[in-house]
């Protein structure tokens, strides 16, 4: 018998801002779910006023961890100080490892229209903090698009479903992000792997069925342990699906530095503002 997985705790995404006064719902990495292992923070950005996004998130540090953006709607640049560069367009997907330190901008290249999108941190574990920064920049064509049962569409960005595989590659925490779209009376069963920490959370339509419960528009539901996660809709919905391989180390914190120890943070600290990034 395979276990279904169900909601175990719910959490509605908490109005802020970030970056250079973008506004957005945080919905991981709030006072209600402070992080859900190996995921510590989750960020929805949506606004068709150009004064919530115009002024991006200007170059800003990361290390010890993972950032991944999912754009759905306008355009980003990203940038860092190694010369990288690269435009996030609608269906896109960038998985950054930061890794021992990096200096990293996001710009909007649009004033005016939608922007919408995701931003994912994912931790890394001890062992892969220092590695080098890495980018994997993917394009809406390579993220590839399957059908699991009637009226259901899968972007499948990481993991694997109905004989797809996701672009995403080489992540310690092997990862499952799956973009789920729903007809009306549509319904799915999606296999999900046994001991990785899940979250569903409603990003289009009014709700969702998940795992036998309605989940609202903008409301995340923390899934239980188990093999197989059922979604249905009345109405029409997308749902992110995401699941990681949980670390189980400590997590030393500190805006955006995110180490094991006290210690490792006032390193990282120290060679930020020694320019070593």
């Amino acid at each position: 018998m395979t276990t279904q997985r169900h909601i175990t705790r719910r959490v509605r995404g908490m109005d802020t801002a970030d970056g250079a006064g973008v506004k957005l719902k945080r919905v991981i990495g709030q006072p209600a779910l402070d992080m859900l292992d190996p995921f510590l923070l989750l960020d929805e950005f949506r606004s068709d006023q150009p004064g919530d996004y115009i002024e991006g998130f200007p170059e800003h540090p990361h290390r010890g961890f993972e950032t991944v953006t999912y754009m759905l709607a306008g355009r980003m640049q990203h940038g860092d100080n190694h010369g990288n560069r690269g435009d996030l367009g609608p269906g896109s997907v960038q998985w950054m490892t930061a890794g021992r330190g990096i200096l990293h901008s996001e710009m909007p290249q649009q004033e005016a229209g939608l922007m919408w999108g995701f931003q994912l941190w994912v931790n890394l574990p001890a062992a892969d903090k220092m590695v080098a920064p890495r980018y994997q920049d993917i394009p809406p064509t390579d993220i590839p698009v399957v059908q699991p049962a009637e009226g259901v569409m899968v972007r499948v960005i990481a993991g694997e479903l109905a004989g797809a595989t996701g672009p995403v590659a080489g992540i310690s925490t092997a990862p499952v992000y799956l973009d789920v779209s729903l007809d009306a009376g549509a319904s799915v069963e999606l296999d999900l792997p046994e001991g990785h920490s899940a979250f569903a959370y409603v990003f289009d339509g009014e709700a969702a069925t998940v795992g036998g419960e309605t989940l609202a528009r903008s409301e995340l539901g923390v899934l239980s342990k188990g093999e197989t996660l059922r979604l249905s809709a009345d109405t029409p919905a997308r749902v992110l699906v995401v699941a990681g391989r949980p670390l189980s180390e400590p997590v030393a914190r500190y805006g955006p530095f995110v180490m094991n120890t006290p210690a490792q943070i006032h390193e990282a600290i120290a060679d930020f503002r020694a320019g070593k990034f």
